[in-house]
């Protein structure tokens, strides 16, 4: 069904009528055979990230002096939506790939910007985010993976850039990483002290660095064009000009990132809830049975009126996070809620869609079983849902 949207411009239609004509050429024909591909071995949709950001949907929430769209993230989202309602893998790539910049535009200083934006947005590259690691996922400040000081460096100051400010090498592992050993750069956290929480700095890592390597492919359940594995250093030289803020400022800067992330997951979901809810009304007004459609029975009807009405609140709960964001105001508290929301409402809609198909629901001749198995881990990433419900409680709590 045709969603309603409003936009703050008149160039927040146009990008979403290119969304949608991008969408119909080069995704929905591609995913069903590119997932399936992926699931036996691993396969990167690169050709379609370069179409997206040849177009500037890669870009769009960063500035415009750079080579960004200088969009609010109200339009920035919808433009999210409308490709996770053809292709979740690639609407999670776009998102991971908007928060690997996210501390660049945000923290870094314009010499930073002037160097790393403009290959970041200009579509030609891509971005990996490399905050995880085997036993430091919701926590943090436990990661191990350390940064240590290597000589002299250059950060870009000055009129020649001499500085005395170290170097870096980068020693250890991130796990659960989108785009590994596809990415141009790794938007790298690493321990610059013992402090627990304010020990951790923010690097940029090229993707040709030496001494950089991956795991294999992770095997999942979905989301098989998402390639995720471990990303292995050693001994890593990184220049001091590629460490975005001071040290120790990476915590601060890792948790801001992820709270623009969480919008980009709960836009996400909303378009696989989307995708889903338009497949089961499809379906459920064509099915007869006892010589009418299954969409006349109330029971059924009531079922779909709630799936609506769960994907209606998804988006409404991003969009005012969004706007807030836009606005300049703390957004914390809504951006956890709308992922949290966005979240189990994918899940919920994916799996009542399933049971409005019936047993053709559990077969592969739908793609409603495909966004069941992708729907599960949007309550895992960028926080889990537990996270997110320990992010409100605090802030209702005071």
């Amino acid at each position: 069904m045709a969603v309603q949207r409003l936009f703050p411009t008149d160039e927040g239609h146009d990008l979403l009528d290119l969304t949608r004509e991008i969408v119909a050429k080069e995704l929905r024909p591609k995913v069903d055979a590119a997932e399936a591909a992926a699931a036996l071995g691993e396969e990167f949709p690169t050709d379609i990230f370069r179409t997206l950001g040849r177009a500037g949907l890669l870009s769009l929430p960063h500035p415009e002096e750079f080579g960004g769209g200088g969009q609010p993230y109200e339009v920035y989202l919808q433009v999210v939506e409308e490709i996770a309602s053809a292709w979740m893998s690639v609407a999670v790539g776009v998102s991971v790939h908007s928060l690997t910049a996210f501390p660049v535009t945000t923290f870094g200083s314009p010499a930073q910007r002037e160097a790393l934006l403009p290959g970041m947005l200009s579509g030609d590259q891509l971005g990996a985010y490399g905050l995880s690691e085997p036993l430091a996922g919701s926590d943090v400040a436990a990661m191990t993976t350390r940064a240590t000081r290597d000589g002299a460096g250059d950060d870009g100051a000055g009129d020649d850039g001499a500085t005395d400010d170290p170097s870096y090498r980068i020693k250890g592992r991130k796990a659960w990483i989108s785009h590994a050993g596809h990415a141009d750069y790794y938007t790298t956290f690493a321990r610059t002290s013992d402090d627990r929480g304010r020990g951790i700095s923010c690097f940029i890592v090229p993707g040709d660095a030496p001494g950089l390597s991956f795991g294999a492919p992770e095997k999942k359940m979905g989301l098989h064009c998402d390639t995720v594995r471990e990303v292995i250093y050693e001994d890593v030289p990184v220049d001091a000009a590629r460490r975005i803020g001071d040290e120790g400022q990476g915590m601060p800067i890792a948790l801001a990132a992820l709270d623009a992330g969480r919008l980009g997951i709960a836009a996400a979901a909303t378009g696989l809830a989307q995708s889903a809810l338009d497949l089961a009304v499809a379906y459920a007004k064509e099915r007869e049975q006892f010589g009418r459609a299954i969409a006349s029975n109330q029971g059924l009807a009531f079922l779909i009126a709630d799936l609506e009405a769960a994907v209606l609140g998804a988006r409404a709960a991003y969009l005012f996070a969004a706007r807030l964001k836009d606005a300049g105001r703390p957004y914390g508290k809504e951006a956890a809620v709308a992922k949290l929301l966005a979240t189990d409402a994918a899940m919920r809609v994916t799996t009542d869609a399933i049971q409005v198909l019936g047993g053709a629901g559990y077969t592969q001749d739908f793609p409603v079983e495909r966004y069941f198995r992708e729907a599960k881990v949007t309550q895992i990433f960028e926080g889990t849902n537990q996270i997110q419900r320990l992010v409100i409680s605090r802030h209702a709590l005071g």
